[in-house]
């Protein structure tokens, strides 16, 4: 028997990512995002890992049969407003991963498309890609790739200049997401510079850069403050440029 859902005075947000055992990136810093955006925080753990800032030691695979039982466990206790999306590993577990969307449809979807640690280490299997194409970016309300996770996915080169990376966000908007943030971080640019591409056409937000070697998690910070925004009830632009200064600010305190 399904138990009542939980009241909460605050909108609750739930995070679908692996664990990072030194907490700067996956489950660990959507959680602190959320709290510090006013938002609640729920999980569903797809893997174990054991890292720190310099590179992946061990990872551990969730069943997909234990990502479906708390996806349902959450789902049947919470009201979700905003799904962030992090590391998902395996083709098996973006499968049930997009089955839960298809039947619970959350009011919104962020999916940060986690491949490729700052360590260099891999995450993301090659079969997952193609299942994550064409299962889960149909679902998906904002895809927020950095330049390599986007060539990936498109199959070309990684974009260098801001023409290529609109042109890779229009590309990625024809797979199936309702907006792509094309995140410019690891481009040569004289900015920190970020594109909303949507049907509607292309928005630009830019940030100073900020002198810090400590990057680890800084994919998983922003897209978990895009769902936390969207959660409180933010339009996608006002919540990206949110999550943009939320970001830029907790870099300037590392």
């Amino acid at each position: 028997m399904n138990m009542p859902r939980r009241a909460s005075p605050m909108p609750t947000a739930l995070s679908i990512a692996g664990s990072d055992s030194c907490g700067g990136a996956g489950i660990q810093a959507d959680l602190k995002t959320f709290s510090a955006l006013g938002v609640d925080g729920a999980t569903v753990l797809t893997a174990v890992t054991a890292q720190n800032s310099a590179g992946v030691r061990a990872i551990q695979i969730m069943s997909p049969e234990m990502v479906a039982a708390q996806l349902d466990a959450v789902f049947d206790g919470l009201d979700i407003r905003a799904v962030k999306l992090g590391m998902l590993a395996t083709a098996a577990t973006v499968t049930t991963v997009a089955e839960c969307l298809l039947r619970r449809r959350p009011p919104h979807v962020v999916l940060d498309p986690v491949m490729i640690a700052t360590s260099g280490a891999s995450l993301l299997s090659e079969d997952a890609v193609t299942f994550m194409r064409s299962r889960l970016l149909p679902l998906v309300d904002c895809l927020t790739p950095n330049l390599a996770e986007a060539a990936v996915l498109l199959g070309v080169p990684c974009a260098t200049d801001e023409a290529q990376m609109a042109a890779q966000g229009r590309a990625l908007l024809a797979l199936g997401p309702r907006a792509v943030l094309m995140k410019g971080g690891h481009a040569p640019l004289t900015e920190a510079v970020d594109l909303l591409v949507t049907p509607d056409g292309t928005q630009r937000f830019a940030a100073r850069w900020v002198e810090t070697g400590k990057l680890h998690g800084t994919g998983c910070i922003l897209s978990a403050a895009i769902a936390a925004w969207l959660a409180r009830g933010a339009v996608l632009a006002d919540a990206v440029m949110q999550a943009k200064a939320h970001l830029t600010a907790t870099l300037a305190h590392r």
